[in-house]
């Protein structure tokens, strides 16, 4: 992942949508995943399921990174909007993180990062990280399997219906997102090393896939890459253990490693 940043022909989700309307071949991925230096002339056609009230993607002048920021405000209903909002709900089922800082009321909510747009996939494996390691398509960030220094399992009882808890800085999810995808092959979203992740089932078969790497990861076709086959990653079908989450089952979103660094 590269941290600085350069020239960017400002191009946001909205307008990608039009491109894509307006063109029968909206897809601009190659099955060429071994130089990060290839350029592309469009954004990806997966970022059309982003929500374009929180993110915004931009495509360097020479096609060869994207720049990705959001809000950090998820577009579904949870515990940790403020109870006024018109998302709030009441969950009974979880013990808050936080009872004073709400979704929209903390600091360093926002997120954003540069990736290759296309990743670099002949590199070696990079560990994940603790905070933001993605942006989902609600606008909210993706965390790993962690929680500070420690196993999740220890903010399991803190986790909405969605997966996610917010504790106080960026609301994230750690487990499968459910009002994103719940066993279904949806678009997640994308990660620190510029690889899309999926549901935990594959549109190319319409079943749990079971060629997976260790990252969860693989190449076929997806929904928005016309008949290409693309690296990419799913949530793993493996049930995560957590005794004291509100909601079960609970599959980890993303443990890692990176592979397209």
């Amino acid at each position: 992942m590269k941290i600085y940043f350069k020239p960017f022909t400002y191009i946001t989700i909205f307008a990608c949508i039009i491109l894509s309307c307006s063109n029968d071949d909206t897809s601009n991925t190659t099955s060429n995943n071994n130089n990060d230096d290839v350029a592309v002339t469009e954004l990806h056609a997966a970022f059309t399921e982003f929500n374009p009230d929180a993110v915004t993607v931009i495509l360097s002048d020479d096609g060869t990174e994207y720049y990705i920021e959001t809000t950090g405000f998820p577009d579904h209903t949870s515990i940790y909007w403020e109870p006024s909002h018109a998302l709030y709900i009441d969950e009974p089922g979880v013990t808050k993180t936080t009872q004073n800082t709400y979704i929209g009321g903390g600091q360093g909510e926002a997120a954003s990062f540069t990736v290759d747009a296309t990743p670099n996939l002949t590199g070696a494996t990079v560990a994940t990280q603790l905070n933001t390691i993605g942006i989902a398509v609600s606008g909210a960030s993706i965390f790993n399997d962690q929680e500070g220094m420690g196993d999740l399992d220890q903010a399991a009882q803190s986790l909405d219906w969605a997966g996610a808890h917010k504790g106080p800085g960026v609301y994230h999810y750690h487990l499968e997102p459910t009002p994103i995808s719940s066993d279904d092959d949806s678009l997640v979203g994308i990660l620190l090393d510029g690889v899309f992740i999926y549901g935990r089932q594959c549109s190319s078969t319409g079943t749990h896939p079971t060629d997976l790497d260790a990252s969860g990861g693989h190449t076929t076709t997806t929904q928005f890459t016309n008949g290409v086959e693309e690296y990419h990653y799913h949530i793993i079908n493996d049930v995560y253990p957590a005794g004291n989450y509100a909601y079960a089952p609970a599959y980890v979103l993303f443990a890692g490693p990176f592979q397209g660094y």
